[in-house]
Formats: structure tokens, C-alpha cells, sequence
């Protein structure tokens, strides 16, 4: 993971409180149930096992470990206090279901027994049977000699209850500082990529569909937010689970220890295969899954297209095949998954449990090890496999947040402009043009070494046929692309000195489709700047001449507005736009195409207001019909990227060049056309 994994480090190191906290909530969550197989094994070994120790007569019958028998009082071996007598000793032994009362000294501990005519014999490792007296014992005598462990037993009992209490309070706070830990994160990171978003150049956007930027905003950093709640988690405590449970079997007995041991390993070389696999399966369902949404989103906007043009089969076939390919991925993702699976955690376990039992029933361990030794040895490594197969659960998520944060940061890295915050007062708007050249593409000039100057209160005009550059010069104008060559210059100031922020604040732009956000009439006017007040909404709204269109609706001026304004006219959307820009008050307008899709009638609305507007603001005007550039102060013609006729329309028309056939063509066919 490299460099993203310490930039996913540097994420959540920000959040290191509460994160260390619910680490530290869950190492004394593990070390509280850690505790659990050691009070099992007292309980088995002492409390219940215990019975079989040696018992000595005792004189008092008052004492709470004394058992009554036959008139006589017994006490187990480890209940005696330094320094009290001890009588004689006698055993409680068991074989099979049945407990018989051995009334002897010195009687193995090992070796078969068996009971006949009142005598238990224990056949020892070296084939010498031993015979002692004894007597079977009846349930309530056998319960007699439990009895004193009851109370220790109980008092064990609570513990491990409230042990169990304590872990499952720390892990309900770990769960709960990780997943608030971790959702702080990913709105952070998304915050961060959404506000990098409005850096980037307008040009990383022509080269990546929406759709795949969408995923990488919502689905990318949801998968890393998986990553800080279930895989941070699982590896965290899951690696403390086994250090601190190979510790604890360590002291419970060496060798039942080191037959554990390749368990570590083996998990290792278990996560480096799955990992080899997982890496490229994880990269092409990423990728796949921003296709699937890129095509989703363009088949949404473009849908009017599609059924016009009756397109819907073969969108259907295109999403199909891209679907499939999504799938069969996925389905190799799930067979590395379901080969690598908790089943094959099992597998390994069930061997293990194979050769301890082995050993124990072939009497390598059973001198070794006792029964207690050897429960709480099955339970240590129960409790092995869990966090085992919690790492090997969280290996697929690991892969995709691996994969999604590569993604992620791709885009953090892109370089893009950060957003001044810095304002400066008005500039008068006169622009200049000096010997500028441009291309979108190396070695491929669009624009070639154009000059001119427009001067405060000026409306300059660019036509030319379609390619020829005048959408160019405009976006170098707005900076949406910076010049390579020659330069631009503001006032006689060079723009490129200027932040994109502070060059923007004074103008304003209406572009032949017009964008409308969700929201009201007059949301989308405003765009929500404090500084553009209702009086100056509704003031730009009758400057256009819209003011009683909208006011007509059933809401007025908060009429809402859907998606992309698609309930309103293209000329109530236009109108909105041309006002957005006027609320702005910019000393720079730009009218790119701006009345190319309205209706004559609305356009000779927006041509009135024009006249009072264009007052003490540089205007730039792409226009398609030239008869409303007539009145431009300054008409620039374009020819593949060169200007190569300038003037008014009365100097423009006497020079009897391409602007005067354009215009007699238009005038003499009624319509527009390619400019």
C-alpha cells in the first residue's frame, strides 16, 4: 500500500484520540476474555477435578471444608492450613460414571482402574495391578464430597459472568469510538476531495465522465471507511487475540504452545496469496464499477437522445457487456474468497485438535497435561480461530479500500489551484489580447497569435464559423485554461497574476445551455451569496424584462427548480442565467451564444434590456444571428483561429470580406447558420 497507506495513517491520525481510546477499550476488552479459559480451568482442574487429591482424616467436624463420611470427618489435601495434623489418608476416585471412596494411602494417580468385590484396582504403566479397598459411593455422598467447592465455584462463576459483562461494555465502546472515529474520517476525506474538485482545471472534467467522478467521491471513500471500522478492527484485535493468547498458552503449557505456533506463519503466507489475487481482481471491479456509473449518468442526461434516435437496444447491449464483465469478476473475487475462507481457518484448527489428541490419548501428554490444561487449550484455540477468521473476512475489504484509496488520492493528486479566499475591489474591464496563442492539445493551436484590446463599456463581438476559436478565447478569458503563449491582461495587469477567483468576482457569464441547480427561481439567481439580496434578485430579474414571467407562477420567484431547470422553457432558463450573471453587477459580461435557443420574441426582451446593461461593462458577444451584434463597438471575425477581419458593422459591411457574406447569407436565407 506504500505511500497511501501512511496518507490513510495521516487521516485517521487526526482523529488519534478517540481512535487510541477504542484501541485501548479493545486490548482490555481482549485481555478481560482472556481471562476466562484460566478460571475454566481452575474451576475443572481444582473445583471439579480437584476431588481426586488425597483427603485426611480431621477432628473437626465444624471446619467448612470437612466432609462427613460414615461417622468420620475428611479434608482434601490443598484445604489444610500449615501447622494443623493430619489424619489418615484416604481418596475419592473415579471410574467411568461412578465414584468409589478408597480407604488407602499412596494409591497412582494414573493408570486403568477398575472395581470388583470392594476393591479398586489401578493397573499401573508398567503392568503391576494394585489392589485397595473401597466402597462405592450414592449421589448425595458424592455430593457431600463436592459440596466445599460450591461456594468457590459460584464466586468463580460470577467472576467469569462479570468478566464477560466488562469485555462486552469495553467492546460496545470500542465498536462505537472506531465507527464515530471512522465516519469523522471519511467526511473529512470526502470534504477534501469534493473542495479539490472545485481546484481542478475545467479540462481534467472534459477527459473524465461525471459518473466516475460520483464514484469516487461516494463509493471510493465509503469502501475506506470500511477499512478504519471492520479492518482496522479485525487486525487490530485480531493480532493481539493471538500474541496475547500464544502468551497465555505459553503459560499454560510449552508444548501445547509450540504446536500452535505455525498457526502465525501460516496466516501470514495465507494473507500474501490471497492479497497477489485479490490486488487485481479489486482494481478491474473498481474500474468497471466507475464505468457502470459513467454510463449511467450519460445515458440519464442523454436519454432524450437515445429514444429519439431509438438507441435503447444497443445502450442495453453496451451496459450489458460492461455489466457482465463486472460480474464475472466479482465471481472470481468470491471463488479466491470462498478457497480462502473461515473454512479453510477450520481445517487447520481440526488438524491441530487431531494431534493434541493424539498425543494426549497415546500418553505423550496425558502425564503432561490435565484435563483443565487441555479444555482450556481447546477454548484458547477456539478463541484463536475467531480472530483468525475475522483478518481472513476482512482480507476482501482490505483489497477494495486498498484499491479505493488508490483511487482516491489519484484524484487528491491531480493538480488543481486551491480557492483564494482574497477579494479585490472592482476593475474597470478593460481587457487586452496580446499576440495569443493556444491549443487543447500539444503542437495543435486553436488560437494564433490574436490581438486586441476592448475597453471599459465596450461590446466586442466574435463570430466565425464553428471551430474557428472564439469559444477558445473566451475560456482563456475566464481562465478556465491558462495562455501558453502571448498573454491576457486585465487593466493592464496580466491576469496570470491574479488568483481565478479574484478575476472571476467581477465577471459574469450566460452560456448558450443555460445550468439551473435545484433549488427556486430565485436561489438559482442568487446562488445562495449573501451578497445578492432579494432586492437585487428581483431588480436583475426586471432588468431582463422576466420579472412578471415568474412572478405569474403559482410560487413566484420561489417557484423550485428541478434538476437542470428541465420544468421550465429554454428561454425562462436563459433568462435566469442572463439575470444571475446582471445580480453580480460584473465589470466583465460574457454572452456566450447566450440567445442562440431563445425565441425571437424573448430575445428581443433581453435585446432592450442589453442596451441599458452594457453601460459602463465590457461585453464580449458570441452570437449566431449577427443582426443582434449590429450595434457591437467591435466586431471580431475568426477563420481557423486567426482574426482576420475587425471593425463595426458599417466598416465591416464596406469592406465587402467573409463578415458581409455571412451576414447577406443569413439575411437573405432567414435563419442562422454556422457561426
Amino acid at each position: 500500500m506504500g505511500n497511501n497507506g501512511k496518507r490513510l495513517f495521516q487521516y485517521a491520525w487526526q482523529f488519534k484520540k478517540p481512535i487510541l481510546l477504542a484501541l485501548l477499550l479493545l486490548a482490555l476488552a481482549i485481555a478481560a476474555e482472556l481471562v476466562g479459559p484460566f478460571v475454566a480451568k481452575r474451576m475443572i482442574d481444582t473445583n471439579i477435578m480437584g476431588i481426586e487429591k488425597p483427603w485426611y482424616e480431621t477432628a473437626n467436624h465444624g471446619d467448612p471444608y470437612a466432609v462427613d463420611y460414615q461417622g468420620r470427618a475428611y479434608k482434601r489435601a490443598d484445604h489444610w492450613l500449615a501447622g494443623e495434623t493430619k489424619g489418615r489418608e484416604v481418596r475419592v476416585l473415579q471410574t467411568g460414571l461412578t465414584y468409589y471412596f478408597v480407604d488407602a494411602a499412596g494409591v497412582p494417580d494414573t493408570g486403568k482402574r477398575t472395581f470388583a468385590d470392594g476393591a479398586l484396582t489401578v493397573e499401573a504403566s508398567d503392568g503391576n495391578a494394585l489392589r485397595y479397598p473401597a466402597a462405592k459411593l450414592s449421589r448425595g455422598e458424592i455430593y457431600g464430597f463436592y459440596e466445599p467447592e460450591f461456594p468457590s465455584i459460584y464466586k468463580l462463576a460470577a467472576f467469569y459472568v462479570g468478566l464477560l459483562l466488562v469485555g462486552a461494555a469495553l467492546a460496545y465502546g470500542q465498536r462505537y469510538l472506531l465507527q464515530v472515529s471512522a465516519n469523522r474520517i471519511v467526511r473529512k476525506m470526502r470534504n477534501d476531495v469534493f473542495r479539490h474538485i472545485q481546484e481542478l482545471p475545467v479540462q481534467y472534467f472534459d477527459n473524465l465522465p461525471a459518473g466516475k467522478v460520483v464514484a469516487r467521491v461516494t463509493n471510493d471513500t465509503e469502501a475506506i471507511r470500511e477499512l478504519y471500522v471492520s479492518v482496522l478492527a479485525n487486525f487490530f484485535s485480531g493480532l493481539i487475540y493471538m500474541v496475547a493468547i500464544i502468551g497465555a498458552l505459553f503459560i499454560l503449557d510449552e508444548t501445547l504452545a509450540l504446536i500452535a505456533l505455525p498457526m502465525l506463519p501460516i496466516l501470514y503466507l495465507w494473507i500474501v496469496v490471497y492479497r497477489k489475487f485479490a490486488s487485481r481482481y479489486n482494481h478491474v471491479i473498481r474500474s468497471r464499477l466507475s464505468d457502470i456509473n459513467g454510463m449511467i449518468n450519460e445515458s440519464i442526461q442523454g436519454m432524450p437522445i437515445i429514444q429519439a434516435f431509438r438507441r435503447e437496444n444497443e445502450t442495453m447491449a453496451e451496459f450489458r457487456e460492461m455489466n457482465d464483465d463486472y460480474f464475472n469478476y466479482q465471481n472470481k473475487l468470491l471463488t479466491l474468497n470462498s478457497l480462502t475462507s473461515h473454512n479453510l481457518v477450520n481445517v487447520f484448527r481440526n488438524v491441530i485438535f487431531l494431534l493434541v489428541i493424539w498425543l494426549f490419548a497415546g500418553g505423550s501428554l496425558s502425564s503432561a497435561v490435565t484435563i483443565g490444561v487441555l479444555y482450556a487449550f481447546i477454548d484458547y484455540m477456539n478463541r484463536m480461530m475467531q480472530p483468525i477468521v475475522g483478518i481472513v473476512n476482512q482480507l476482501s475489504n482490505l483489497e477494495v479500500a486498498r484499491v479505493s484509496a488508490e483511487r482516491v488520492f489519484a484524484l487528491l493528486d491531480e493538480p488543481g489551484v486551491r480557492v483564494s479566499e482574497e477579494r479585490m475591489p472592482r476593475y474597470k474591464g478593460n481587457v487586452g489580447f496580446h499576440d495569443v496563442s493556444f491549443g487543447y492539445k500539444p503542437g495543435e493551436d486553436v488560437l494564433k497569435n490574436i490581438s486586441f484590446e476592448a475597453k471599459q463599456g465596450e461590446t466586442v463581438a466574435l463570430v466565425g464559423h464553428t471551430g474557428s476559436g472564439k469559444s477558445s478565447i473566451l475560456n482563456l478569458l475566464f481562465r478556465f485554461y491558462d495562455v501558453e503563449r502571448g498573454a491576457i491582461t486585465i487593466d493592464g495587469a496580466d491576469a496570470r497574476g491574479l488568483s481565478k477567483q479574484e478575476l472571476r468576482e467581477h465577471m459574469g457569464i450566460v452560456l448558450q445551455d443555460p445550468f439551473l441547480f435545484t433549488g427556486t427561481i430565485a436561489s438559482n439567481v442568487s446562488l445562495d451569496d449573501p451578497a445578492i439580496t432579494r432586492e437585487k434578485v428581483e431588480q436583475a430579474l426586471r432588468d431582463v424584462g422576466a420579472y412578471d414571467m415568474f412572478m405569474q407562477l403559482p410560487n413566484g420567484l420561489d417557484e423550485p427548480v428541478i434538476e437542470k431547470g428541465s420544468t421550465l422553457s429554454a428561454g425562462q432558463r436563459q433568462l435566469i442565467s442572463f439575470a444571475r450573471a446582471l445580480a453580480f453587477d460584473p465589470a466583465i459580461l460574457i454572452l456566450d451564444e447566450a440567445t442562440a435557443s431563445i425565441d425571437t420574441e424573448t430575445e428581443a426582451v433581453i435585446q432592450r434590456a442589453l442596451d441599458v446593461l452594457k453601460r459602463g461593462r465590457t461585453t464580449f458577444v458570441i452570437a449566431h444571428r449577427l443582426s443582434t451584434i449590429r450595434a457591437a463597438d467591435q466586431i471580431l471575425v475568426l477563420d481557423r483561429g486567426r482574426i482576420v477581419e475587425r471593425g463595426n458593422h458599417d466598416e465591416l459591411m464596406a469592406f465587402d470580406g467573409k463578415y458581409r457574406a455571412m451576414y447577406e447569407l443569413q439575411q437573405g436565407a432567414g435563419v442562422a447558420v454556422g457561426a
